[in-house]
């Protein structure tokens, strides 16, 4: 019961951490006078991913690498089959021809980058799989390249994230720092957490991270995609899942190879091509008979989907 109410806490503060971190850097840069353009690009894009960053740096530096690629992969994948099934079902999600075209085609192409990097003993012939600070540099490498096309097509499109409250400037400090710290401790107690539970039921850190670490990361992703689904703003919600996950992988996978070269598991593979396969179907859904529109009944496949992979899980152990 206490490393599960470690967990539960830690996630807790991972997820108001993220929003405290969030509001008052926001303020802060408001008040310095960016632009809200920079601000959403910026702060607000990298503070939604922050719960997945911290476990995987803290992950990182105590050497539990199931947990640090497991988190990644995991979220990605409910991400896709999990959050945008739910948030199909509140309401049909419409596609920018963009997002079919260009961000989604993204993610697809990092899943095979992050295929071919996690197999050296299949494609080398080396004695083992791992992610080399070299492939967490080309991680980082594309994921500025992502950056520099965000920046651009929100220019192009003239998008703004308007409606940024202002806090005064010590209130601002004080959320800032709060939300750097609540995020520090929950993710240390989620880390700590899901060793502990793992060893307690006798599973992998794989299991624990694809599945429990993995979804309670992404609670402000599905927060965000499922509200912004109720109000019928498809844009944000499928722009914030696809987002996320070449952030995830190209940003946050990349940072933690840098600091620790992270060991991959045979296993893994399966993983990667489920979420693979989870991107291209999104990918096919956009060419349906209600094309550029994914609907309610492709959000119960999504789901059922998730459903079908957490039993594997479960089965393997």
């Amino acid at each position: 019961m206490l490393t599960i109410l470690l967990l539960i806490v830690g996630f807790a503060l991972l997820v108001k951490g993220a929003d405290w971190l969030v509001e008052g850097a926001s303020s802060i840069a408001k008040r310095l006078g960016i632009s809200d353009l920079v601000i959403g690009l910026t702060i607000v894009a990298f503070g939604t991913s922050t719960p997945e960053l911290l476990v995987n740096l803290i992950a990182s530096f105590k050497g539990n690498s199931e947990i640090a690629i497991g988190n990644i992969v995991g979220s990605n994948i409910a991400n896709i089959l999990l959050i945008l099934g739910i948030s199909a079902l509140i309401y049909p999600l419409e596609i920018k021809k963009s997002t079919t075209w260009k961000e989604i085609p993204m993610n697809l192409l990092a899943t095979v980058i992050l295929f071919f990097m996690a197999n050296d003993m299949l494609i080398d012939k080396m004695p083992a799989s791992f992610l080399s600070r070299i492939d967490g540099m080309v991680f980082i490498g594309f994921f500025l390249i992502f950056l520099v096309y965000t920046i651009g097509l929100a220019k192009a499109e003239h998008e703004s994230e308007g409606g940024i409250k202002k806090y005064s400037m010590s209130m601002a400090l004080l959320m800032t720092v709060g939300g750097l710290v609540a995020l520090t401790v929950g993710g240390k107690w989620v880390v700590d957490g899901a060793v502990a539970l793992a060893r307690l039921w006798g599973v992998s850190e794989s299991f624990i991270g694809l599945t429990i670490v993995a979804v309670g990361t992404s609670l402000p992703e599905l927060a965000t995609s499922a509200m912004a689904a109720y109000k019928h703003k498809s844009d944000i919600a499928i722009g914030n899942i696809v987002g996320s996950n070449l952030f995830n992988v190209f940003w946050i996978l990349g940072v933690s190879a840098i600091i620790r070269p992270l060991p991959i598991n045979a296993s893994t593979n399966f993983d990667i091509a489920v979420c693979f396969g989870a991107t291209l179907l999104l990918f096919v859904f956009c060419f349906t008979p209600q094309r550029d529109r994914l609907s309610k009944h492709e959000g119960i496949v999504f789901l059922m989907g998730y459903i079908a992979y957490v039993a594997y899980l479960i089965n393997r152990g």
